[in-house]
């Protein structure tokens, strides 16, 4: 091959960049399209810079006619400066990086020393994440994908785990390459025994990574990924498979529509459910539940497991962990707000004074939530004392008819005797909490403004 196509080879691995979002006419994108055309020229052999010239006044000059074609001009120029950025770092790759390359294009063994090098080079250096991708790592150990050999496929796996660091366009072209089907196919291949567990934590490792990538969402979801990393989650007992996992899951149930097939695999959720109390996990599955519930199908598989509400206002008692606290009131905010049979389990588990008492000590957010959920809640009985003809609210509907205060607690004497206690047994807490001397705390004022709260007609959103 002689040296004026390899030059023009590379330039079209180099001229590749971003379109342009600005939104252009037909016979302006013409001209971005004709002075693009005019750059990548002067970059192949026998290229002049007076042709860059020529295109820089011809676009000068039809600014200048025509004012709104500013826009063609900002684009032109970023077109311009994309291109020569690419080709700087193309050709000012060291040596050493363009021979790893060389060594994943032979194959065999020399492929399997490249994704090792691969790996170390990429962990820690965003340039060499960018240099190796521009020069054309990524096919070749997605290729390595398809080898009989264990050590390849592992080596192969964490250098494209490497290249994706915090680099969105790495981890597009890697899933572009395809590497999600030949992942799961890895796994799914017919061998004697269960996957390797290195194999597997590698491509659940590589999941996660390529999961926080929005556009990767869909594609992971719909491939089968989801159903491999919820038995992964279940059957492994290596707590960082369980976090990869779980973060993987997190990262895909931020997109509705991945939470069908989650819920659809019966024992996911009340895994879940019965691993929060775990500190290692708790904060996580809880994140993933916050997902799950904005939807009805998640909604109803919470609903559905035995205890369910029980184990979620538990973890409102938890005061040395505020985000869980945040996340739960959430849950059962929502579940409430859409299930008048969901308000009613709450209230049987005893989420009334875990409530009450969460509006007093609570961080900021978990106090408005807590004050919604009694709210929702106050209102539903106040429905039920209304009378015997009126009919419960149908599952989903929203409780807005406007209820006397004196008919939301039947009882308000042992609700005031039960804020009292728990003041009495939290005052203290708060005061060594906040190193405040207790004679500076009147525990009556404190008394006051609570009776105060539940009888005020509203309650903060």
């Amino acid at each position: 091959m002689s040296k004026c196509q390899q030059n023009n080879r590379t330039s079209l691995v180099v001229t590749h960049h971003q379109e342009p979002t600005t939104r252009v006419s037909d016979g302006s994108y013409k001209l971005l399209a004709s002075c693009r055309r005019k750059i990548i020229e002067t970059m192949r052999c026998g290229g002049k810079m007076s042709r860059h010239q020529k295109t820089s006044k011809s676009v000068k000059s039809l600014v200048a006619k025509n004012p709104k074609m500013e826009e063609v001009k900002i684009s032109v120029s970023e077109c311009k400066s994309d291109t020569i950025k690419g080709f700087k770092r193309l050709h000012e790759s060291s040596p050493e990086l363009k021979e790893v390359v060389k060594k994943l294009q032979s194959g065999g063994q020399g492929a399997l020393q490249g994704a090792k090098e691969v790996r170390e080079l990429a962990k820690e250096d965003s340039e060499a994440r960018t240099s190796f991708a521009l020069l054309g790592a990524i096919s070749p150990l997605v290729v390595m994908l398809d080898s009989k050999d264990l050590d390849s496929q592992i080596a192969a796996l964490y250098a494209l785990l490497n290249l994706g660091i915090g680099n969105d366009r790495n981890k597009a072209a890697i899933v572009e390459a395809g590497v999600v089907h030949k992942m799961l196919d890895l796994i799914q291949s017919p061998s004697e025994g269960s996957p390797d567990q290195n194999l597997s934590a590698a491509i659940v490792a590589n999941f996660l990574g390529l999961s926080a990538l929005d556009s990767n969402k869909l594609i992971i979801g719909s491939s089968g990924a989801i159903l491999f990393l919820i038995k992964c989650l279940i059957k492994t007992n290596n707590s960082l498979v369980i976090q990869d996992s779980l973060r993987a899951l997190y990262n895909l149930s931020i997109l509705p529509s991945n939470v069908s097939p989650m819920v659809e695999t019966d024992e996911f959720v009340p895994f879940l459910l019965s691993k929060i109390g775990d500190m290692e996990v708790s904060d996580r599955i809880l994140s993933i539940l916050s997902n799950i519930v904005s939807t009805p199908e998640g909604r109803k598989a919470i609903s559905t497991v035995k205890d369910a509400f029980v184990i979620l206002v538990d973890v409102l008692n938890w005061v040395d962990l505020p985000d869980c606290q945040e996340k739960a009131t959430y849950i059962l905010m929502v579940m409430a707000h859409k299930s008048y049979v969901d308000r009613q389990a709450m209230i049987e588990a005893g989420i009334m004074s875990s409530l009450l008492e969460l509006t007093l000590l609570g961080s900021t957010l978990a106090q408005k939530r807590s004050s919604r959920i009694l709210d929702i809640l106050r209102n539903n009985k106040g429905k039920q004392s209304v009378g015997a003809n009126v009919s419960a609210p149908l599952c989903g509907s929203t409780d807005t008819e406007p209820v006397d205060s004196s008919s939301r607690f039947p009882n308000n004497s042992a609700v005031k005797h039960l804020v009292e206690q728990s003041l009495q047994s939290n005052m203290r807490r708060i005061v060594k909490r906040a190193n405040i001397p207790n004679e500076f705390v009147p525990l009556e004022h404190s008394k006051s403004s609570v009776a105060s709260f539940f009888t005020s007609k509203s309650l903060p959103l």
